[in-house]
């Protein structure tokens, strides 16, 4: 199959994306194809500027494969995972990025080629939160090449296949053009970088035909400008989508969350815990010495909140202590008297733990668990002791059993993990 018949092949797959799934076929629209030298490219690539593909390998995938590698470029973009990756390790967050993606692809039905990495624990979960659960040093290869960064000292990506590449990345007739050329434009992957597809440019500058890209292009030089320019056609490819009714529900949680601000946990508890504190205007009559004039005065007193640990093994010691950090630090704002218990299947029975609003929390020194997990037994002793708190805090993997009746007084699940709750606030530990 020649290179024109390829091109014919994946135009055919993205028409198809946009007549079938709008979203993601206006996505990848804004990755202009490039073919690429398989000596770098062993399959297909990003930079979040152009999709770059192996002809050879295209010619071997299905239109439904076709598809998939598409719609998964599109999104390593569309989730900004070129902008997201930080101190985490290179090959590590690559594997966690793909099987994020690819678990969002095979909720709507899509089929990828053989080697889509593909576990249904990571279901719903983003690239962060997969990340941890991996190995430090994951035995998986992803079925692309990221080429956000650079961060490998003999030139590479990182990318374990790309040890195999022994051009040194000089990019022979095409080199100087892919080193630096590229204007603002050309970032925004709308011209797709410094080479054109077609016999001339805008500017002039590319006159030979097209031909495989003898080198991987670097890595974006103004990530948070491309990182704006994806969040703007996420939202708009969101919008068409929606209003053509073929977005998908699963689709449509996964924006909405994705464009919605997002609080970090700690705010998120501070603000709910500000919102139980008992302050308010009291118009209770003043002492004679203050005059005969009834003024509202505002009037506060202490907040009841329990703190329940999870401590069937799911949650480390030094997250307990970071999580008490921000209780500690958010008590003397809200003036709250604290009860402390910890529960894997059972009650602590060194337990509970009371600090005044003017005492720092602690973590005790010994804390017994390390069984199942289950939450019945705090409910049932705040029954049992006819207590009813302004709030109820759980620090949890939220994986156990859980009172059939919803309690009467708030409750606030801080998780860590992706299980569901089934009542109270979920707030989200990443």
């Amino acid at each position: 199959m020649d290179l024109a018949q390829l091109e014919t092949k994946l135009a055919a797959a993205r028409t198809r994306l946009i007549l079938e799934k709008p979203f993601l076929g206006s996505l990848v629209m804004h990755l202009p194809l490039k073919a690429a030298d398989p000596k770098w490219c062993k399959t297909t690539a990003t930079d979040a500027r152009n999709f770059y593909f192996n002809p050879d390998y295209i010619a071997r995938l299905t239109l439904d494969e076709t598809q998939f590698v598409l719609a998964h470029e599109a999104m390593h973009c569309a989730l900004s995972h070129f902008h997201r990756r930080n101190h985490r390790q290179k090959h590590r967050w690559d594997v966690a990025c793909d099987y994020a993606v690819n678990m969002i692809l095979d909720e709507e039905r899509m089929r990828g080629p053989d080697n889509a990495l593909m576990n249904a624990a990571y279901r719903g979960l983003t690239a962060e939160e997969i990340y941890p659960v991996l190995h430090e040093d994951p035995p998986e290869e992803t079925q692309d090449m990221h080429l956000f960064d650079d961060d490998n000292p003999d030139g590479g990506d990182g990318d374990p296949r790309e040890q195999e590449r022994d051009d040194g990345g000089q990019g022979g007739e095409h080199g100087d053009q892919s080193d630096g050329s590229q204007s603002d434009d050309d970032e925004s992957g709308d011209r797709g970088g410094g080479r054109s597809e077609r016999t001339g440019d805008d500017d002039g500058r590319q006159q030979a035909a097209p031909s495989p890209e003898s080198a991987p292009p670097p890595p974006p030089r103004d990530p948070d400008k491309l990182d704006e320019q994806w969040k703007s056609r996420l939202a708009a490819a969101a919008q068409a989508a929606r209003q053509a009714g073929k977005l998908s529900p699963s689709l449509m949680r996964f924006v909405d969350n994705l464009l919605a601000p997002q609080l970090p946990w700690r705010a998120l508890l501070a603000r709910y815990m500000m919102n139980v504190a008992r302050d308010d205007y009291s118009f209770q009559r003043p002492s004679r010495r203050e005059g005969a004039a009834l003024m509202p005065r505002l009037a506060s007193q202490g907040v009841d909140v329990v703190v329940a640990l999870d401590t069937s093994g799911s949650v480390s010691r030094d997250e307990l202590q970071e999580f008490l950090t921000e209780i500690d630090a958010l008590k003397s704002q809200v003036r709250a008297n604290v009860t402390l218990h910890a529960c894997d299947d059972k009650l602590d029975p060194a337990g509970p733990w009371h600090f005044a609003m003017w005492e720092s929390l602690n973590l005790p020194n010994e804390i017994a668990g390390g069984g199942g997990t289950d939450f019945r037994p705090v409910f049932d002793w705040l029954n049992h002791t006819q207590q009813r708190p302004d709030l109820l805090v759980w620090f949890t993997d939220a994986q156990g059993g859980f009172p059939e009746r919803e309690p009467d007084f708030p409750v606030i699940w801080l998780v860590k993990g992706k299980a569901d709750v089934p009542f109270g606030v979920r707030v989200q530990l990443n």
